[in-house]
C-alpha cells in the first residue's frame, strides 16, 4: 500500500496502534505542579523525575486570507502587501514527497489560486501576520526545548527534527517560518520539509481519499446548516445582513471571514459586532455534528491513521527501532479541520475553534528510575488530563487505552475506506 510504504520510508510509521477511551466529552485541563516563578517543573531540574525523549507537535497553520469573502456584503481589501514575509522568517529549505523526490502536484491549492479575492490576493494565503503567528510559535518551542531545557541542539538538524506539511503553501510556509523561530535561522542543512499527494494525505479527514468517509461525512455539511436552532439563526443574520434568501452561506464562511477580517484590522459590517458570539458558538455546533464523534466510524477514518503515526513514533521511540536514533522533534504543520477531530479523539475539544497557530503537543518521558514510559499532552501551552489517564504524565499503557477507539492502521484504514457497499448513514 503506497501511503504505508511512504510513512514507513519517511520513519514516522509505527507497530502498535494507537488507543482511545470512551470519557470522549470530558475535557477537564488540570494544572502542573507550580514553581514559585508560577511556571512548570523544568525537565533539566535535578530532581524532577522524568526525562524527556521526543516531542511531537501537532499545529494549525497562522492567519490567512478568507477561503471565501461573505458574498453581497461591504469587501475587504486583500492586497498583495498583507503576504510580505519578514526577513526573520526566511530559511533556505526545499519541499519534497515522502521519500525526498519531488514536491507532488497540489489541487487544493490550484483550486485556491483559480479566484482571486478583492484586493488582488488568492484565497487561503498565508499572510504576514500568520507568518509571525508561526515564528512566536517557533520561539515557544525554543524555550521550552532549546532554552529551559537544552533538549534540541540549537542548530536545525535533519536528522533530529523531522517536518512535515500537507501540500498546501500556507501550512508549507508555517512550517518554515516556526523552524525559523525555534532555530533563529540557524541552520546547516537545508530544511526538508516533507509531504504527500492529496489521494494519501491524513493529516486532516481526507474526504477525496477516502469513499467511506465522503459517504458517511459529505452531506453532513450540508445538514449541519438545516439543524433547527442553527437554520433560525442563520436565517436571521442573513437578512440581517442583507444576503439573499437562497444565497448559499453558513456560520463556518461567515466566522472564517469575520476572523480574518478581525485578525488583519480590515472592516467588518457593522452588524457583524452584535452576532460575533452567536457566529462563533453556531460554527462549533456545525463542525461538531460533521465530525460527531459519538460515531466513532467517522471520527476514526477522519483521524485514525495520524493517531496511529503519532503513537508509532513514540513506540519507534521506546523500542529504538527508528531509522533516525537522534531524532527528537516531529512537526505536522496543518489545519483548524485537523486539529478538531483530534481534539475530539482525544477527549479534551472544549467547544471552541483553534485559533491561528495553536498546537497539539505530545512529549514522551521515561522515569528517571523505573524507566516507565510517559505521555503528557498539551494544548496551546496549557497541560491537559486525557480522559482515561491517571495524570498529566500518562502512563503509556493508560494512553494506548484512552485511544483505542479512534487509532487505525493503514491497513485497516484501507480496508474500511473501500467499504461502502451497503453502508448508510443512519
Amino acid at each position: 500500500m503506497r501511503t504505508r510504504n511512504l510513512l514507513t520510508k519517511a520513519g514516522v510509521l509505527g507497530s502498535v496502534s494507537m488507543a482511545f477511551g470512551s470519557m470522549l466529552w470530558s475535557h477537564k485541563k488540570t494544572e502542573p505542579t507550580q514553581t514559585d516563578s508560577g511556571s512548570a517543573p523544568s525537565c533539566k531540574e535535578p530532581h524532577f523525575p522524568y526525562e524527556l525523549k521526543l516531542v511531537q507537535v501537532l499545529f494549525r497553520h497562522g492567519a490567512r486570507t478568507p477561503l471565501k469573502s461573505i458574498p453581497g456584503i461591504m469587501e475587504a481589501q486583500w492586497v498583495p502587501n498583507l503576504l510580505e514575509p519578514p526577513a526573520h522568517t526566511q530559511i533556505n529549505y526545499v519541499v519534497t514527497d515522502l521519500e525526498g523526490g519531488p514536491r507532488p502536484s497540489s489541487p487544493v491549492e490550484d483550486s485556491y489560486r483559480a479566484n482571486i479575492l478583492t484586493g488582488g490576493t488568492y484565497p487561503g494565503q498565508l499572510t504576514t501576520v500568520g507568518m509571525q503567528q508561526l515564528y512566536e510559535l517557533g520561539e515557544r518551542l525554543r524555550k521550552r526545548y532549546i532554552q529551559d531545557t537544552a533538549f534540541l541542539n540549537p542548530t536545525f538538524s535533519p536528522t533530529e527534527v523531522y517536518v512535515r506539511s500537507t501540500n498546501i503553501v500556507r501550512t508549507i510556509e508555517s512550517a518554515k517560518c516556526l523552524v525559523a523561530g525555534l532555530f533563529y535561522q540557524s541552520q546547516r542543512d537545508m530544511v526538508p520539509i516533507l509531504t504527500t499527494e492529496a489521494e494519501s494525505e491524513i493529516l486532516y479527514p481526507n474526504y477525496h481519499g477516502c469513499r467511506l468517509l465522503k459517504l458517511l461525512s459529505g452531506h453532513r455539511w450540508a445538514e449541519s446548516s438545516t439543524l433547527p436552532d442553527i437554520a433560525a439563526d442563520l436565517r436571521s443574520i442573513k437578512s440581517a445582513l442583507g444576503i439573499a434568501a437562497q444565497q448559499r452561506v453558513d456560520f463556518i464562511l461567515i466566522r472564517d471571514d469575520m476572523v480574518a477580517r478581525e485578525t488583519h484590522g480590515l472592516p467588518c459590517p457593522p452588524v457583524l459586532d452584535s452576532w460575533r458570539n452567536t457566529v462563533e458558538r453556531r460554527a462549533v455546533e456545525m463542525i461538531y455534528h460533521i465530525y460527531e464523534p459519538s460515531k466513532r466510524e467517522n471520527l476514526q477514518l477522519c483521524v485514525g491513521p495520524l493517531l496511529h503515526v503519532l503513537m508509532g513514533n513514540i513506540e519507534d521511540k521506546l523500542q529504538d527501532t527508528t531509522s533516525e536514533p537522534n531524532r527528537k522533534l516531529f512537526l505536522y504543520s496543518a489545519h483548524d479541520t485537523t486539529l478538531i477531530p483530534c481534539l475530539m479523539a482525544l477527549g479534551i475539544f472544549d467547544m471552541r475553534w483553534p485559533p491561528y497557530a495553536s498546537d497539539i503537543t505530545l512529549e514522551l518521558h521515561q522515569h528517571r528510575q523505573t524507566k516507565e514510559a510517559f505521555v503528557k499532552v498539551s494544548y496551546i501551552g496549557q497541560d491537559q488530563l486525557v480522559p482515561g489517564c491517571s495524570g498529566v504524565y500518562c502512563p503509556l499503557q493508560e494512553f494506548k487505552q484512552a485511544l483505542s477507539n479512534y487509532s487505525l492502521t493503514f491497513e485497516l484504514y484501507e480496508s474500511l475506506c473501500n467499504r461502502t457497499k451497503g453502508v448508510a448513514e443512519p
